[in-house]
């Protein structure tokens, strides 16, 4: 239980961050969605979508790859500085290739008329691609409050300059022009609109390379070609599975422009309501990503211990992965009333995708959870065929259905396509995984506690049919209680024994 319990406090600690960090952002979402048109957020949303996929291209598993070799090699130093030239060096050049070929990538994307937007993203992402490797080493190092630190600073200075480029600057131009007007104007003020995101996200992102600069300077640079080899041979199957992986994540967001292709604003507007309605979700993928955090280094430190001992380390991770997830699935649901606020009411058409998205998303944990057998084994190309098969169920589902149901509703296609695949691939890993690294997980108990939530949930639909706003809150809050005080009083010590 020791490692669970440390990594129960790492997860604290990224979970802290990562959830507080995403947050914030979060609070940006009613400024985007009252500043702008249900058509122009679409477009942030969509370009957005494509620099998720460049970030997993520029980084091509090396992070994985680090965990995995530092903790292999005898020389983690090695493994860091070594990944670090390669990862930067390729950042680097993708900038040289975006600046040269800058116009047919903004025509590809279908924003020819504002290629700024597309460099300066880019040159984002190239710097964020880069800046993941020392977050790496700061996790491989268990520096959590420094990592947790780096990223809310990130997140503060990202909030503070999109209130100061979207609300700050166009009062500042009203009664003192000059102060501002050097730099406002030339990029074209008030009429550079959704730009001054990016510009926000640029700057910040700038910040934080230079907060890590400890962690980059100073060092003994060592670079060991045979070592790059082996962990690109290790890291490259696990390029595919993110390209795929993230590609399945915004697939919807990516492809309803080119199912449109004639209706572009309409089509937009469409990515706009499910990507404001996405960040109500959100909340599962913010539990996601701090478990994942503290999850990676944990498996592969655990890998080197002996017995059984560390699968049921890996099985009680995975059950109280589920157990959190529920909760955070009826927390969210239950208060969706009063979430739903967070974004401006032309966007509440798509709230109906809320509670698929929810399901989709902790679907997708488990099926990271369930990683560890492809990682620890070294076939990490079984990775690569399962987000190519997430990726393909994906794709079809979302033409099928987006197309099915048409405009203005297409984005419900969307969220079920997401369902779909990503409980497909989660069903197909694990029974992979009892093949070549079993794990006896807790199938009976995760299973009881998701009927329970089921009862939980569809009670608290009751409550909002058959009890005043006020009373329905009170009920569903103990609801909640409920399933609380259940799973403590399941989990006792002198319980774990029988699952």
């Amino acid at each position: 239980m020791a490692g669970i319990k440390s990594l129960a406090k790492e997860t604290a600690v990224y979970g802290l961050s990562s959830i507080v960090g995403r947050f914030l952002n979060w609070c940006l979402v009613p400024l985007y969605t009252y500043l702008f048109a249900a058509d122009e957020y679409g477009i942030v949303s969509f370009l957005y979508s494509f620099t998720a996929v460049m970030l997993v291209i520029l980084n091509y598993g090396m992070e994985t790859g680090f965990f995995r070799y530092a903790n292999k090699e005898q020389d983690p130093e090695k493994v860091y500085t070594t990944s670090l030239i390669s990862v930067g060096s390729t950042s680097l050049l993708f900038i040289i290739l975006l600046s040269l070929f800058l116009s047919p990538i903004s025509g590809a994307l279908q924003i020819s008329q504002h290629p700024s937007y597309v460099w300066i993203l880019g040159t984002t992402v190239a710097i964020d691609a880069f800046t993941n490797l020392p977050f790496a080493y700061l996790r491989y190092k268990k520096k959590a409050f420094r990592f947790a630190g780096i990223k809310l600073m990130n997140v503060g200075l990202n909030i503070g300059l999109n209130l100061f480029f979207l609300l700050g600057c166009p009062a500042i131009m009203k009664h003192c022009p000059g102060a501002v007007s050097w730099f406002y104007e030339p990029l074209g003020g008030t009429s550079f609109g959704i730009g001054w995101i990016f510009v926000a996200n640029i700057l910040s992102t700038i910040c934080v390379l230079l907060a890590l600069l400890p962690e980059l300077i100073g060092r003994d640079y060592k670079f060991d070609g045979e070592l790059l080899k082996q962990m690109l041979r290790y890291s490259w199957p696990l390029l595919i599975l993110g390209i795929a992986g993230v590609l399945s994540q915004n697939m919807g967001q990516m492809v309803m422009p080119y199912i449109f292709p004639g209706e572009k604003e309409a089509a937009d507007t469409m990515v706009g309501i499910y990507a404001a309605n996405m960040k109500i979700a959100i909340v599962m993928v913010m539990f996601t990503q701090a478990f994942r955090y503290a999850y990676e280094p944990f498996i592969f430190s655990q890998a080197k211990g002996e017995g059984e001992s560390k699968k049921q380390a890996y099985s009680d991770a995975m059950k109280f992965f589920v157990i959190f997830g529920f909760f955070i699935y009826l927390g969210v649901m239950y208060y969706l009333p009063l979430l739903k606020h967070f974004i401006s009411p032309g966007y509440w058409a798509g709230l109906q995708v809320v509670p698929v998205l929810m399901l989709a998303e902790l679907c997708f944990g488990v099926f990271f959870n369930l990683s560890l057998w492809y990682k620890l084994t070294d076939r990490t190309q079984w990775g690569m065929y399962l987000s190519l098969l997430c990726f393909v169920l994906m794709l079809v589902f979302n033409i099928w259905l987006v197309k099915a149901i048409g405009i203005p509703g297409g984005y419900m296609g969307s969220a079920w396509a997401a369902l779909i695949s990503y409980f497909s691939v989660m069903v197909v890993s694990y029974f992979l995984g009892r093949r070549y690294y079993p794990i006896n997980y807790h199938l009976k108990r995760m299973g009881a506690y998701f009927l329970f939530a089921g009862v939980l949930y569809g009670a608290g639909l009751l409550a909002d049919s058959f009890f005043t706003t006020a009373v329905a809150y009170v009920v569903k809050t103990l609801l909640l209680a409920l399933y609380g005080g259940a799973v403590i009083m399941n989990e006792k010590p002198h319980k774990r024994k029988v699952a």
